[in-house]
């Protein structure tokens, strides 16, 4: 795990450490970095809201499916995914800014961890050695993680232990401000007060819940998106459900694993998602292509109608119907029966029986 987290926290590194480098702020940082990640998934968003916008041409066929299938789900599964293959449509595509989300989490989270490595970039020697006085004073922590937040915290407390690292890195360190919003971004969120004061706790036990409930109102989002787009969806609608229960959870407990300015981070992104999946769904209405699907879905049966009552008319009126005519001249149980029959008949031919054509 500490593997991914160093490479997906290189690249995001050198993005935090230029966005800090503009606004010398943490928190102000932290919102502009998470401004741009969303910016760099915004041509996945538009191109996946595209592709459910023209899954819903094909939105009558699935409506006809249930239909026919409703007493038989193991059947409608498998016409479905027939025509997802035939449409070229995958029903968890959906998934994929969520999936594309997570390796930038865990880049976010060895930034978060490693301030002193992505935005004071003093080189791997010098922090190698401050580690080592870290630990030679008895101040590691239990969680080695966070080795680089406790220097830091050491360092401002004790500056002049550490001089001999020199006076340009203990500057910098100094300058550092993890706080925003009367919120130490380093810290990580408890259910408990833990020695903490009321206010300062109840300010980080706001960061989980918050990224608990902004996840919520992103699943139900994408539920309501999908369901107006591809209808009751059986195959992926089940996955849906699941997910919109058990990724606010997630979101919930794993706050409580990582330090706040991670939870922030997972905050502002859902709350930037929700504007965008907002925006995104208005510019790519899918209700007019839906409408314009079933219109010609109706077009297309009232000209199959016409024409199949002016061939029987002219059969009617004793004019020799082509073979295709003819079929087309037969309603769905009149050509049913004809197939049947000429199976029927085919089976007789190849096993050497003698056929017997109903009188139905």
């Amino acid at each position: 795990m500490t593997f991914l987290y160093t490479v997906f926290g290189w690249p995001l590194g050198w993005i935090m450490y230029v966005c800090y480098s503009v606004v010398m702020n943490y928190g102000l940082a932290l919102i502009i970095f998470t401004v741009i990640t969303k910016l760099l998934q915004l041509p996945i968003a538009i191109n996946q809201q595209k592709s459910m916008m023209k899954t819903a041409i094909f939105r009558p066929q699935m409506e006809a499916l249930q239909r026919k299938y409703k007493n038989n789900q193991e059947k409608l599964n498998e016409e479905m995914m027939k025509l997802y293959q035939k449409e070229n449509y995958n029903p968890m595509s959906g998934c994929l800014p969520m999936l594309i989300s997570f390796p930038i989490l865990f880049g976010m989270i060895d930034v978060i961890y490693k301030p002193i490595t992505h935005i004071i970039r003093p080189g791997k020697e010098l922090i190698a050695k401050a580690t080592e006085m870290l630990t030679a004073m008895n101040l590691a922590p239990r969680n080695t993680m966070t080795s680089e937040i406790s220097i830091i915290k050491a360092i401002k407390a004790d500056p002049s232990q550490w001089m001999v690292l020199g006076e340009e890195f203990v500057t910098k360190a100094q300058e550092m401000n993890f706080t925003f919003l009367g919120i130490d971004l380093t810290e990580v969120p408890s259910l408990m007060p833990e020695g903490k004061g009321i206010g300062v706790w109840l300010l980080l036990l706001l960061v989980p819940i918050l990224s608990g409930v902004t996840s919520f109102l992103i699943s139900i989002q994408s539920q309501r998106h999908q369901k107006n787009t591809m209808g009751d969806n059986p195959a992926g609608g089940g996955m849906m459900k699941g997910m919109m229960y058990t990724m606010p959870l997630f979101s919930l407990w794993f706050a409580f694993q990582v330090p706040a300015g991670v939870g922030m981070y997972w905050t502002l992104t859902n709350v930037i998602s929700l504007g965008q999946g907002a925006l995104l769904y208005k510019k790519y209405d899918p209700s007019e292509a839906i409408a314009a699907a079933q219109a010609a879905a109706e077009a297309e049966k009232e000209r199959e109608r016409e024409e199949r009552k002016a061939l029987k008319e002219k059969k009617a009126a004793g004019m020799k119907l082509e073979g295709k005519e003819n079929e087309k001249s037969m309603n769905t149980k009149e050509l049913n029966a004809k197939r049947i029959a000429e199976a029927r008949r085919r089976m007789a031919e190849k096993y050497g029986d003698v056929y017997v054509e109903d009188d139905e």
